[in-house]
């Protein structure tokens, strides 16, 4: 069975980007627990956790968006 090349490109991409999403929130989690074991009060770690979290997220988005739109560029190209 012969596959298309533009179903491949489409499941490259769909992979990648659950692997990366997989990966920073694997990253966040870590981070998160390092706060958490750091010690200190709630007060002192809640704005650690917030700007952690808010960086993780946003650099996911970043990342997703980027490949969001290398997969537009590549549904236009012809298959090989």
């Amino acid at each position: 069975m012969k596959h298309d090349t533009g179903t491949k490109k489409t499941y490259f991409y769909l992979w990648l980007k659950r692997s990366v999403a997989v990966g920073m929130v694997a990253l966040w989690f870590a981070l998160i627990i390092h706060i958490f074991r750091s010690g200190g009060t709630f007060a002192d770690q809640a704005p650690q956790c917030i700007f952690t979290t808010m960086i993780v997220f946003g650099i996911l988005t970043a990342v997703y968006k980027g490949i969001e739109t290398l997969e537009k560029r590549h549904e236009g190209e012809k298959p090989r």
